[in-house]
């Protein structure tokens, strides 16, 4: 198995990023976005997928915090497709339903090649520290289509806004590893077309 990994470089106006990401990691993050919860949430991301992340992120945050989530949003998801590559040998499918505390949220994903976003998260506070939680939406938003993914999150029960949002990261993280896991069955790419793009 070789090493699935990419390093992607994203610069404009309003957002300058690097990241170095490894489908194939232990979970180790240096991460730096300017954003303390987001830091934080994307630190579970790597580490309960067992991905590795080393990400730089300059924005614009005295505008706000949208260019840099939704951009880093992009960024990660260009850097999920190129690792991935081709996706010969993969199961495809992921999903996860996952508990914190009060909170179960379901994650489910398929690597089609095809963009999808169907997300259903309720909160009843505008910010979590200094981030805004109707930037969760663009967060995923952007890495679905990123990556051209059909990305499904969907709180079933929960009422505690920080627990939701990192339920939300913990879950897509391991539906994401699950469905980037070789078998052996899987003769090419698992796909009556013959491609996944």
């Amino acid at each position: 198995m070789s090493n699935r990994s990419a390093i992607i470089q994203r610069k404009t106006k309003e957002t300058d990023i690097s990241m170095e990401f490894s489908v194939d990691g232990n979970g180790i993050a240096q991460i730096e976005t300017g954003i303390g919860f987001f830091n934080h949430m994307l630190d579970s991301f790597t580490r309960h997928g067992f991905f590795d992340m080393k990400l730089a992120v300059t924005g614009d945050l005295y505008v706000d915090s949208h260019h840099t989530v939704e951009d880093t949003g992009i960024v990660l998801g260009q850097a999920i497709k190129s690792a991935l590559g081709d996706k010969q040998g993969i199961i495809r499918y992921g999903s996860f339903i996952l508990p914190m505390d009060e909170t179960l949220v379901l994650c489910a994903i398929d690597l089609s090649g095809r963009p999808y976003l169907s997300y259903d998260l309720t909160f009843t506070a505008d910010k979590i520290g200094y981030m805004e939680t109707e930037l969760i939406h663009e967060f995923f938003y952007a890495v679905s289509y990123s990556a051209g993914m059909n990305l499904h999150i969907k709180q079933l029960s929960g009422g505690n806004n920080h627990h939701i949002v990192e339920a939300a990261f913990k879950a897509f993280a391991k539906a994401l590893d699950e469905a980037c896991r070789f078998d052996e069955r899987v003769n090419g790419v698992l796909s009556t077309k013959g491609s996944i793009d």
